[in-house]
C-alpha cells in the first residue's frame, strides 16, 4: 500500500464508521477497487487498526461524558465490589456490551472465519443490500424508544449481542447496535451514542488483538513504511469521522434510517451486478 492508497482508504473510513453502511464492508471495497491484494495480513489488519483510529474520535468529542463518574453514595449496605461497580457504573456497562463481542469475535478469528469473510466482496455486497432492505422498515418496527429508558446491565448486554452480527462485513457494526439500543427502548440519538461509546472497547480489543497477532506470526511486517502508513491511516480516519460523527447524529435522529437504506441497496446492487456479469471492482490491474 502507498500513501495514497492509504489516505483513500482512512477518509472513507472515517466517513462511514459511524453511518450504518459498514465501513469495514467500504473499505474491502475501496481495496477492490484500488487494486490492493486480498489476503495479506498487513491489510486485514490495517484494516482493523485506522478503525480504532476513527474511534479515539468519540472520546475526543464526547470527552465529558466518557470520562464519567458516579459521585453519588452507594446503596446503603453495599459491599466493595458493588460500590465500585456503583462509582464507575457507566464502565461497567460498556464492559457487559462488549463481552458478547469478545466470545464471539475470538471464536470467529480463530476459526479462520473472519479472514475468509474479509477477503469476500460477495459477502460485503450481498449484506449491503440484505440490510438496506432491513433499515428500508426498521424506523416504523422499533422507533418506540423514550428519554426516561435507563441503561442497564440486561439492555447493554442485549445491545452486545446485536453487535456480534457486525462479525460479517456489510451489515455495520453501528448499524446492528443503534437498531439494538432502539429494540431496549433508547432513541435514536441515545442509541447512537451508547453506540459510539461501545465502540471503543470493542475497537480497542479488536487492534490490540491484531497487533499481537502480526508480531507473533511475522514481525517482518513491521517496516518503517508499514508503520508510517498505519500512523497516517489512524490520523486521517480520526479526523474525517471528528467531523463526520455530529453530523451523523443529527441527521439519524431527524430523518432515520431510510435514505441510509437505499444507499446500500443501491451500491450493493451495483457490485453484485458486476460480479454476476464478470467484472472485476479493481480499477486498476
Amino acid at each position: 500500500m502507498n500513501w495514497i492508497e492509504t489516505v483513500i482508504i482512512a477518509i472513507v473510513e472515517g466517513l462511514t464508521e459511524f453511518l450504518p453502511v459498514s465501513s469495514t464492508g467500504h473499505m474491502i471495497i475501496t481495496q477492490n477497487l484500488l487494486g490492493i491484494e486480498q489476503g495479506d495480513p498487513f491489510v486485514h489488519a490495517f484494516t482493523f487498526i485506522i478503525q480504532f483510529g476513527a474511534i479515539l474520535s468519540v472520546v475526543c468529542l464526547y470527552w465529558k461524558r466518557f470520562f464519567q463518574f458516579n459521585n453519588t453514595p452507594a446503596p446503603e449496605g453495599s459491599n466493595a465490589f458493588q460500590k465500585l461497580k456503583h462509582k464507575f457504573y457507566f464502565y461497567w456497562l460498556l464492559i457487559v456490551g462488549v463481552l458478547p463481542a469478545v466470545i464471539i469475535g475470538l471464536a470467529a478469528k480463530k476459526s479462520g472465519l473472519l479472514d475468509w469473510l474479509l477477503d469476500s466482496v460477495e459477502v460485503v455486497a450481498i449484506m449491503l443490500v440484505v440490510g438496506g432492505v432491513f433499515m428500508l422498515f426498521c424506523d416504523k418496527l422499533f422507533n418506540k424508544g423514550t428519554d426516561a429508558t435507563k441503561l442497564n446491565e440486561k439492555r447493554a448486554f442485549n445491545i452486545g449481542l446485536y453487535q456480534c452480527i457486525s462479525v460479517i462485513p456489510g451489515v455495520s457494526r453501528s448499524m446492528a447496535t443503534i437498531v439494538g439500543g432502539m429494540t431496549q427502548g433508547l432513541t435514536r440519538q441515545r442509541a447512537a451514542e451508547f453506540s459510539f461509546f461501545l465502540a471503543v472497547p470493542t475497537m480497542a480489543g479488536a487492534t490490540l488483538l491484531d497487533l499481537l497477532d502480526l508480531l507473533k506470526e511475522d514481525a517482518a511486517w513491521a517496516t518503517p513504511h508499514n508503520i508510517t502508513m498505519l500512523l497516517l491511516g489512524c490520523v486521517v480516519a480520526f479526523v474525517v469521522a471528528l467531523l463526520a460523527m455530529k453530523w451523523f447524529v443529527a441527521f439519524l435522529t431527524k430523518y432515520g434510517f431510510k435514505a441510509f437504506g437505499i444507499y446500500r441497496i443501491v451500491v450493493g446492487s451495483i457490485i453484485i451486478i458486476l460480479l454476476l456479469t464478470g467484472h472485476s471492482l479493481a480499477m486498476v490491474d
